[in-house]
C-alpha cells in the first residue's frame, strides 16, 4: 500500500478485520506498549513534581514545567518531521524508542537524585519530544497497513485504545507509586518503570521490513539540512493548500486552549483546593479518578465517532464535539467540586477526542505521503505551542486553590470560538 488518498466509500470494518494485517497489529501494538509507558511516564513525574511532599509547586512553578516539556520540540518539531518524509520510519520508529528509553532512565535519576530546575526538566524534556516524535510517525505510517477507505475507522480504533493503554499506565504509576513511596527515591523506580514502553517499541519495530512504513517518494531537496530546514514551511504550506486539514486544525488548537487551561485548575484544586467527596478522593487519587473518566470519554468517542461522522459529515461532528465542550465547562466546571469536575473531565476529553479523530483523518486523507511526515509535526507543534501558551497565561491568574471561574467561562468561549474558526476554514473547500 504506499498513499492514501480521500475516501470514496464508507465501509465499516471490524477491529477483527483490521486486526487480520500483519503489519497493522505490529504497528497497533508498537503503539500500545510506547504510549503505556508514556502514561507510566508522565504519571510518575507529576507524582515526583506536583504531589511529592519533599517538593513543592505554586501555578507558575507547574507552567514552567509544561513549558520546558514542551516548547523546546515546537520549536524542532517540524525540522523533525522532514525526517519522517526522508528516511525510513522503521528506522525512525527504533532508534527514537530506543533514545526514549536512554532519557527515561536520565529523568528517573534526576529524580531519584533530588535534583529539580533545569537538569530534571532537560532530561524529561528530550522524553516529551521524542515521544511526539514517535507518535507522528506511527500516524504518518498508518495509511501504509490500511486501506484508504478505512481511515477514518482504523484511526478511531488505534487512537482510542492508545489514548486508553495512556490512561491505563498512569494508573499503573499511582499503583507502583503507593508500593515504592511518594518521596524522590519511590518517584524515581515509578519513572523508571516506564522504559519498558519503548523498549518493547523498539523491539517491534524492528520486526517491519525495511520500507514498510514509507515513505514511498522523497519530495525534498537532495541535501539533508535543506529538507530538515525547510520542515516547517512545507508543513504549514501543505496544510494551508486542505481546507479541511487547516479548519480541523484550527478547531484542534481551540480545544488545546480550553483544555490546557482547564488541566491546570484540576491540577491545582486536586493539590490544594478540594477535599474527598463521599467515596472520591482528592490529591493524586483524584487525579487517577479523572484519569479514568477522561479515559471512559476516550473509549465512548473511539465507539462513535465514525458513526457521527457518517451521520452528521465531519463538520457537524467536529462543530457538535465543540458546543458540547463548551456546555460541559460551564454545566460542570464551574461547580468545582469532585462529581462534577469527573463529569466535565469525560465530556471534555471526549469531545476532544472526536476533533481529533477528525483531525488525523483529514490529515492521512487529504495530504500526500510524500509530506504527511511534515504536517503530523506541525500540527504536533502547534498542539504543544498552544497548550503551553493556554497554561501560562492561566498560571498569571489562578489562585493557588485553583478556583477560578472567569477562567472556566473563558474556556468555554474558546471552543465557540474555535467552531467559528472551523466554520470560516472550512468554506474554502467550496
Amino acid at each position: 500500500m504506499t498513499t492514501a488518498g480521500p475516501a470514496t466509500a464508507k465501509h465499516h470494518l471490524g477491529a477483527r478485520r483490521l486486526l487480520a494485517t500483519a503489519d497493522f497489529r505490529r504497528l497497533f501494538a508498537t503503539r500500545l506498549v510506547g504510549q503505556w509507558g508514556d502514561g507510566v511516564f508522565q504519571a510518575g513525574l507529576a507524582g515526583a513534581v506536583l504531589f511529592n511532599p519533599e517538593r513543592h509547586a505554586d501555578p507558575l512553578a507547574v507552567a514552567a514545567g509544561f513549558a520546558v516539556l514542551l516548547l523546546p520540540y515546537s520549536v524542532v518539531g517540524p525540522f523533525a518531521g522532514a525526517l519522517l518524509d526522508r528516511w525510513d520510519r522503521r528506522r525512525v520508529l527504533l532508534v527514537a524508542n530506543l533514545t526514549r528509553a536512554v532519557f527515561i532512565l536520565l529523568t528517573a535519576g534526576a529524580v531519584g537524585f533530588g535534583l529539580d530546575g533545569v537538569p530534571l526538566y532537560a532530561a524529561a524534556l528530550f522524553v516529551t519530544g521524542v515521544s511526539r516524535f514517535v507518535g507522528s510517525g506511527l500516524s504518518a505510517s498508518l495509511p501504509h497497513v490500511v486501506e484508504p477507505d478505512h481511515l477514518v475507522e482504523a484511526n478511531a480504533f488505534v487512537t482510542t485504545l492508545g489514548s486508553l493503554t495512556t490512561v491505563l499506565g498512569a494508573g499503573c504509576a499511582v499503583g507502583l507509586r503507593e508500593l515504592f513511596g511518594a518521596g524522590d527515591g519511590g518517584s524515581a523506580w515509578t519513572t523508571a518503570c516506564a522504559v519498558a514502553g519503548p523498549l518493547v517499541a523498539a523491539f517491534l519495530a524492528a520486526r517491519f521490513r525495511r520500507g514498510a512504513l514509507g515513505p514511498d517518494e522523497v519530495d525534498e531537496p537532495s541535501r539533508t539540512m535543506t529538507a530538515v530546514a525547510r520542515g516547517l514551511l512545507d508543513g504549514g504550506r501543505a496544510a494551508w493548500r486542505a481546507p479541511s486539514v487547516a479548519a480541523s486544525l484550527a478547531a484542534l488548537l481551540a480545544h488545546r486552549a480550553a483544555f490546557g487551561a482547564s488541566l491546570l485548575l484540576t491540577l491545582l484544586l486536586m493539590r490544594n483546593g478540594l477535599e474527598d467527596f463521599g467515596p472520591l478522593r482528592a490529591g493524586m487519587a483524584g487525579l487517577g479518578e479523572v484519569a479514568l473518566a477522561g479515559g471512559a470519554g476516550l473509549l465512548v468517542a473511539g465507539l462513535v465517532t465514525d458513526r457521527l461522522v457518517d451521520v452528521f459529515g465531519r463538520t457537524g461532528a467536529i462543530c457538535g464535539a465543540l458546543g458540547l465542550a463548551a456546555a460541559a465547562q460551564l454545566a460542570l466546571g464551574l461547580p468545582m467540586v469532585l462529581p462534577t469536575i469527573l463529569g466535565a473531565s469525560f465530556f471534555l476529553t471526549f469531545a476532544g477526542q472526536v476533533v481529533k479523530l477528525c483531525v488525523d483523518a483529514s490529515v492521512q486523507g487529504d495530504i500526500g505521503d510524500e509530506v504527511r511526515g511534515r504536517v503530523f509535526a506541525l500540527y504536533d507543534t502547534l498542539f504543544n505551542i498552544m497548550q503551553v501558551v493556554a497554561i501560562s497565561a492561566a498560571a498569571a491568574v489562578v489562585p493557588l486553590d485553583g478556583r477560578s471561574p472567569g477562567l472556566i467561562v473563558a474556556a468555554a468561549f474558546a471552543y465557540l470560538l474555535g467552531a467559528v474558526a472551523y466554520l470560516l476554514l472550512h468554506r474554502r473547500s467550496r
